[in-house]
């Protein structure tokens, strides 16, 4: 071999060698992808994917992913997710498909889900319940005023009481009156146990609602609840006023918010903004209503807030007193009195 061949021989092995590298890497990074990047399945149908948590950590979204066969590494879910810039993934539902590559799915799930959760606490009143459901679900106003004005208010007893305080998995695009069914569907899933006792109790179920629904009001916690249920089932049971506070707040909220006292909510003249549950005045017990139970005697014409189960069991199985009265000091303990004397007396004791 000449030495010019020689020359072109090392020339040529020269860019050779570079090109075989590439080659490989090519290759190398192909695999990986294929491995750890592309979908799981070729074809496949359309699934369900549920983040159960606040805010839920990549990491623990990328395991169940992995988990539930949707991608086939987690630690390929994390690195592409860190890319679209996000480190929490929204809780809800997300549709998502086997057939997806990780790119796809960290996409889907860097949007907002198909499903949100939904958290209504106990012992609101539909209207709070409303502005909840309108922030998670983007109601428009005019959305949320039908769904307290219309669609809570077909049937007299599902106006208030029924809307059932829980978490829910509501898709997004839900109508609001399917919504409002949905709620009062599981409150009847719920309460059918309790339905069933107050029967045979010879208790109407819409009685236990209302006590249930103002004891939610009154009460500082689950503990008080009993004795809250049997102060008031002492009470009615000797026609005396019930004198609650709460039903007062109802009918004093109603005024400021609609104009009037309505039942049905006929007017139509609900406004979305609304404060509600403030203290009452010396005045609002002046007002003219059958809420109004420091002027009238009995329950009032249906619930005033949405109660949990603790509430509607302490209505069926009260604790058994001799208390009239009770009254909540600064440190939110329950004190109970036989007596008005001994009611004042602990009103001068724990309140001034």
């Amino acid at each position: 071999m000449n030495i010019r061949e020689q020359f072109n021989t090392a020339k040529n092995s020269k860019f050779t060698i570079p090109i075989i590298i590439a080659v490989v890497l090519v290759m190398v990074i192909a695999v990986i992808y294929f491995i750890v990047f592309s979908a799981p399945e070729r074809h496949a149908e359309m699934g369900l994917f549920t983040v159960n948590t606040n805010h839920a950590e990549s990491g623990e979204a990328a395991d169940n992913l992995a988990a539930k066969g949707f991608i086939k590494s987690s630690f390929a879910f994390k690195v592409v997710l860190l890319l679209h810039g996000h480190r929490e993934i929204q809780p809800g539902t997300y549709q998502i498909s086997k057939s997806m590559s990780v790119w796809e799915i960290a996409d889907i799930l860097s949007q907002e889900p198909n499903m949100k959760w939904v958290t209504i606490p106990e012992g609101l009143r539909k209207e709070q319940i409303a502005n909840i459901l309108a922030d998670k679900l983007h109601w428009s106003d005019e959305e949320t005023v039908k769904w307290v004005t219309t669609y809570t208010a077909m049937k007299f007893d599902y106006v208030e009481g029924v809307y059932f305080p829980d978490t829910y998995l509501i898709p997004v695009d839900e109508e609001p009156l399917t919504v409002a069914e949905r709620l009062g569907r599981h409150f009847d899933e719920q309460f059918a146990p309790y339905a069933q006792e107050a029967q045979e109790q010879n208790i109407k179920w819409t009685t236990v609602i209302k006590i249930a629904s103002i004891i939610q009001r009154e009460a500082a916690g689950s503990e008080d609840m009993p004795l809250i249920a049997g102060i008031l089932w002492n009470r009615l049971n000797q026609k005396m006023k019930l004198e609650v506070d709460a039903t007062i707040q109802y009918v004093r909220d109603n005024l400021a918010h609609y104009g009037t006292a309505p039942d049905l909510y006929q007017d139509k003249t609900y406004t979305v903004e609304g404060d509600w549950w403030k203290p009452i005045q010396s005045s609002d017990k002046q007002i003219d209503s059958p809420f109004n139970t420091y002027q009238y005697t009995g329950l009032p014409s249906r619930p005033i807030s949405n109660p949990g189960l603790d509430a509607i069991k302490a209505v069926l199985h009260p604790e058994e007193t001799d208390c009239l009265y009770y009254l909540h000091d600064n440190t939110r303990t329950i004190h109970c009195a036989k007596t008005l004397a001994e009611h004042e007396a602990n009103i001068e004791e724990y309140l001034r």
